[in-house]
Formats: C-alpha cells, sequence, structure tokens
C-alpha cells in the first residue's frame, strides 16, 4: 500500500463553506428535530451525524465538521445523471445551502449531480478540501480558473490521515482516517444496447471506511469509531470481500446508500438498477455486520423505486430491527468515539 496522503484541519478556521461575506453564515448548523442514540449501548456522546437528505450528512467531532456528498436541490430541481437521463427532486434539505455551517472537508463518494449538484459546485469554496476519487479529482481540478485546489483522492483500500490541530503539547491528537472502499454503481454485466453510452456515463464510485480516533507522539493511530458509509453501490463481490480486506475492524456503525435506483427512469422499457435495494441492503447488514445501521439515500429523487418501508419490511422479517436507527431529515444520531 502506498504511503498515507495527510491533511491537517483547524477547528479555528470560520471560513465559510460557500463563496460570500462570511458574516452571511451561521457558525453552528440548526438544531436537530431529534436525537437518536445506538438502541442499546447509549451514554456518553461526544459526537453527531446529522442527516441533511439523500447521502449528505454533516459529522461533528472535536471541534470539525466533515460533510458528505453534498445535494442541497429542492423539491421541483432538476439533476443530471447521464446522457439524456435525469430526474426531479420530490424532497427539500433539512438546511439551505446558503445557511450552511463552517464545513471542514467534504467526503465525495463519486461526481454525480445527486451527490454533487450544480449549484453545490458553483457556490463552494474552491480551497475547501474534498476527498474524493480519482475521477471525481480529475473533474474538480480541471475546471481552469474555477477548478477546486485542495482535492485528494483515493482508490480503494488506499488510506488519508486527518488531523485536527490543537495544542502543540498534546501527547495524543484527533485525528481521522479515511480508506476508500470499492463499490460498483452499475451492473458488473454487458449492458443492453440501448444503455451502453449511459454504463459508460456513470461515474465510478467509492465507499468509505472513516475512522475516529488519536494519534500519538510516535505516530500510531488508536481508533475510536469506525464508520462504513457504502457509497451508490450494488452489492456486488468487490464489497462482499471488505469484511476480509479488513478481518480485525469493528464496524460500529454502517450508512447505507439504498433506494434501488432504476435508471434511465422507472418506467423506461429496459432498465437498470444502480444502487443497492431494500434486500441488497439487509444482505449487506448480514455481510458487513455492524452494531447500527442508518439507511440513507432512499426517497430524494424519482428514480428511487425501493423505498425505506421495504426496507424496514425486509428488517422486520430478518429479525435486525434491533440495529437500525431511522432518521428523518434534519434528525442527528450522536455516538461516541473511544479514547
Amino acid at each position: 500500500m502506498a504511503s498515507p496522503k495527510h491533511l491537517v484541519l483547524d477547528p479555528n478556521d470560520t471560513r465559510p463553506p460557500t463563496i460570500g461575506h462570511p458574516s452571511a453564515f451561521p457558525s453552528e448548523r440548526p438544531n436537530a428535530k431529534a436525537t437518536k442514540t445506538h438502541p442499546s449501548k447509549a451514554g456518553n456522546e461526544n459526537a453527531s451525524i446529522y442527516f441533511v437528505g439523500t447521502a449528505t450528512t454533516i459529522m461533528e467531532w472535536e471541534g470539525i465538521r466533515i460533510m458528505t456528498d453534498p445535494n442541497f436541490l429542492h423539491n421541483g430541481d432538476h439533476v443530471h445523471l447521464g446522457p439524456g437521463v435525469g430526474s426531479v427532486r420530490r424532497t427539500n434539505p433539512a438546511v439551505d445551502l446558503d445557511k450552511l455551517p463552517r464545513i471542514d472537508a467534504v467526503l465525495l463518494s463519486h461526481y454525480h449531480g445527486d451527490h454533487f449538484d450544480q449549484k453545490v459546485e458553483a457556490s463552494l469554496r474552491r480551497d475547501l478540501p474534498i476527498i474524493t476519487t480519482p475521477h471525481a479529482r480529475s473533474a474538480l481540478t480541471s475546471k481552469g480558473p474555477e477548478s477546486f485546489t485542495a482535492v485528494y483522492d483515493l482508490a480503494p483500500f488506499q488510506e488519508m490521515n486527518v488531523d485536527i490541530k490543537g495544542d502543540a503539547d498534546m501527547r495524543k491528537r484527533p485525528s481521522l482516517r479515511v480508506t476508500g472502499t470499492p463499490g460498483k454503481h452499475v451492473p458488473p454485466t454487458k449492458p443492453p444496447d440501448e444503455l451502453k453510452e449511459l454504463f459508460h456515463a456513470v461515474p465510478p464510485t467509492n465507499g468509505w471506511m472513516l475512522e475516529f480516533g488519536y494519534t500519538t507522539d510516535n505516530g500510531t493511530f488508536a481508533s475510536g469509531y469506525c464508520i462504513y458509509i457504502t457509497g451508490d453501490t450494488l452489492l456486488v463481490d468487490e464489497v462482499k470481500e471488505i469484511p476480509q480486506r479488513f478481518p480485525d475492524k469493528h464496524i460500529d456503525l454502517m450508512l447505507a446508500h439504498l433506494g434501488g435506483t432504476t435508471l434511465p427512469s422507472p418506467s423506461a422499457p429496459v432498465t437498470v438498477m444502480v444502487t443497492m435495494d431494500a434486500k441488497q441492503g439487509v444482505e449487506l447488514m448480514r455481510c458487513i455486520r455492524p452494531d447500527v445501521t442508518l439507511p440513507i439515500h432512499n426517497d430524494d429523487y424519482e428514480v428511487f423505486v425501493s423505498s425505506l418501508e421495504d426496507f424496514r419490511n425486509e428488517v422486520e422479517q430478518a429479525g435486525l430491527q434491533g440495529g437500525v436507527v431511522y432518521l428523518d431529515r434534519g434528525e442527528e444520531y450522536r455516538f461516541r468515539v473511544k479514547g
């Protein structure tokens, strides 16, 4: 494995995440409509995940905020998903883009309109750190004067260290470790002739193993909480191999991108499913065996055809309901990073 890439985040950096005057932006995110915790092991939580909508979340710990897959379109807005393919959003985000609080970095699973929409692309500060795929890095840094300037790419199983700036005499410093994980946004089969162009246009995608922990003076990282973010993927063999690639990794939480996204549209004569549906989501739970699963990315666009209720039913039939927490947009899940 290549040497890990490295990023340092400063919790005292007060610059807004989007282009504009700092006074126009709040320093804190909106209060959560509801707070949820581990179904059976709650207590002493020191970190949180705020669900904005689609695959967009804001994670907070040790004074920094990480945003995943920023999508801030509104009900009725159109998104481009491929050659001649689009969808209309049917929900609103929990917070508007122009009211977004300070964000320290973005974790972007792939360069697709429902994960990095046109308004986000036009508005984000150009030097905001973005961790993403090689494909997305190439796209984001190839826009001439409008290019993003702090983009880091990770291939599957490549690591990146993210330190949180603190007092110089700290014997251990808060840190994050980000590892790319495989994802397959199109079926691993030969596409029908009618969909060949679409297959080639769907961008490569990553999942992530995101670990919160501490790094000691000698450079040793100790994980205190591990989140597996699936990204937009189907349940392919590469994903099923994740437990073998991380045999000693305890997964505290899984953010599962679901929805059974169907392109070019659910009503088209020839279609293809490009994200997990409810059945695949439950099968992945059995494979990964996380303590808790948070289902996201399931009802925000017309191309999502596998509902959250479908997933809830599959979970109950499998007897796994004790390991799932359901968040509505604007709600948060709080957890504890050990250390």
